[in-house]
Parts: structure tokens; sequence; C-alpha cells
């Protein structure tokens, strides 16, 4: 992995997340701090060339990023190399989203490394039939000890969805927290999040596919994530921030899909609905992160 050390990060850990939530035990939560990982997740749009190659990168709110990470990401994504995209058996030029999440550990010397955790280069599409789109998707409710204590996280939510656009079931594939506490109140803070994710799910509509090679399927699964955040989230951007992830579990209608293949999902834009099952036809990047 491409990484740097920087003694401007020596504080990363010391200034994410920290909560009071739930009366954390300080000896347990500092245990926890010291296995957490800060994240910062940034987002941009790549141009590739004909032969897979990355001819610009421009990231989103450049100002408000550190420039040292600036150069660090812009020369990653420089030696990126996907597979040339195809249209009609054709490599064409392309342009893709991206969302990018970089990982920040501190040393026991004060420095700190900073590596390229994940990319994700999915986007959602809701005038596609050959998917399953959202009709009416209501937010979940903030859950009241959650919010006073400024907790936050993000729900990677499963949904089987029925030929009629209605759920069918729902399940919770991942919570991550973006909040440090001890182990037993993560876990508490994991459970209301994705109970009250999964309640909202219920009572969602879809629109089915009407082309392509799923459209005669008995029921289709798509990904939804679900953000519980503040109005600040905004100015937030390019800052560093707690990173938990919780333990990952399958839907029980999907057990014999592996989790492995899906490990950028928690990436997936806010707001979207994700295919499951189908291949994606997003950029495939061929190169590891750090190029």
């Amino acid at each position: 992995m491409r990484s740097f050390r920087s003694v401007a990060l020596m504080l990363v850990l010391g200034s994410v997340g920290a909560s009071t939530l739930f009366d954390v035990a300080a000896q347990t939560k500092r245990e926890v701090r010291e296995q957490a990982e800060a994240s910062m997740v940034l987002t941009g749009e790549i141009d590739i060339g004909t032969e897979g190659q990355v001819e610009a990168f421009r990231l989103d709110k450049r100002a408000q990023v550190d420039e040292t990470i600036v150069t660090f990401v812009e020369g990653a994504v420089k030696t990126w190399r996907f597979a040339p995209v195809l249209v009609d058996g054709q490599a064409v030029k392309a342009r893709t989203p991206a969302t990018i999440r970089l990982g920040a550990k501190n040393n026991p010397d004060g420095t700190g490394l900073v590596t390229l955790l994940a990319a994700n280069f999915e986007t959602y599409d809701e005038t596609s039939t050959d998917n399953v789109t959202k009709v009416r998707m209501s937010p979940p409710a903030y859950p009241e000890d959650v919010f006073n204590a400024r907790g936050r996280g993000d729900v990677l939510l499963l949904v089987q969805v029925g030929r009629d656009g209605k759920v069918l079931d729902v399940a919770t594939e991942q919570v991550n927290l973006r909040v440090i506490a001890n182990e037993a109140n993560m876990r508490k803070m994991r459970d209301k999040l994705a109970r009250v994710s999964m309640g909202a799910a219920r009572k969602w509509t879809f629109k089915a596919p009407s082309t392509g090679d799923g459209k005669d399927d008995a029921s289709w699964t798509v990904r939804v994530p679900v953000r519980f955040s503040f109005g600040d989230e905004v100015a937030r951007y390019g800052r560093w921030d707690a990173y938990i992830p919780g333990p990952r579990q399958q839907a029980p209608w999907r057990r014999d899909s592996a989790l492995a293949a899906d490990a950028n999902a928690d990436l997936l834009p806010a707001g979207g609905v994700f295919m499951a099952d189908a291949t994606s036809t997003a950029p495939k990047l061929l190169t590891p992160l750090g190029g």
C-alpha cells in the first residue's frame, strides 16, 4: 500500500469522534481508541483513457483538504489503471465518480501512517430500467439517545424487493460507527441504528426492472446505504474522523453469497440503490490502490 509519514498527523486519533455516550468506561474506551483507525472519505471524478489509464483526476472541494493529503491522493490515483471501458466492443474514453477512503494510525514514535483503504466507482442511475430504482424511501428517525450524544454512523442495508416493488425482507449487512466508545456501548449503538433503519426500510417502495437479464426474476436484492449525521457534514469534508467498522453479516436469503466479494460496499454513495447480485457496470480497477 502506498503510504507516507507526517508529524502533522500526531493528533489525528486524539481529535476524532470522542463521545460520552452511555457513560463510557474510560479504560475500555482508551483501548478501543488505540485500535481505532482515523478515516477520511474524499470524492472526485476520474477521466479514463482508451487503454484504461487515468488521464485526469478532479478532487471535490480541493481547498478543504490539506495539501499534503491532496498530493498523496492525486499521486496515487494517477498511477491507477482500469480495465478499458467498452461500448459495443470498442474501447472508449470514460468518466467515473470516485469515492476514496484514507486511513491513518498513530505510531508509537508520534508520527502517523496514512494509507489508501478502499475506493468505489459506483453511481446510481434513477432512470435505469435494468435495475431496481427507488420510488419512496422515507429516511429513518435518528434514535434520540444517539442523537443527543452526537453519535454518527453508517448503516448498509440489504433489501429484498418483490415484483410489485414492495419490500419482502430486509437485513443489516454492516454498521460502521464514526464515534468512539467501549465495545459494549458501540454494540448498543449499532443495534439502535440498525433497528430504526430496517424499520424504515420495510415501508419503502421501489420500481422493478422492466429490461435487462434479471427482469423476470422473482425478486431482487439491493444495497441501500443509510447515513446518520448532522448538519456540519459538508464542513467536515477533508477532516479526519473516527472509523470503527462493524462486523459484516449476510442476509438470510443470501447465505450462499460471499461477503468478501463486496468488500467496498460501505463506500456506496448515500441516497442510492444498488443491485447486490448483478454484475457491476462501474469501471474495474486493475492496479493496487497505492499504485
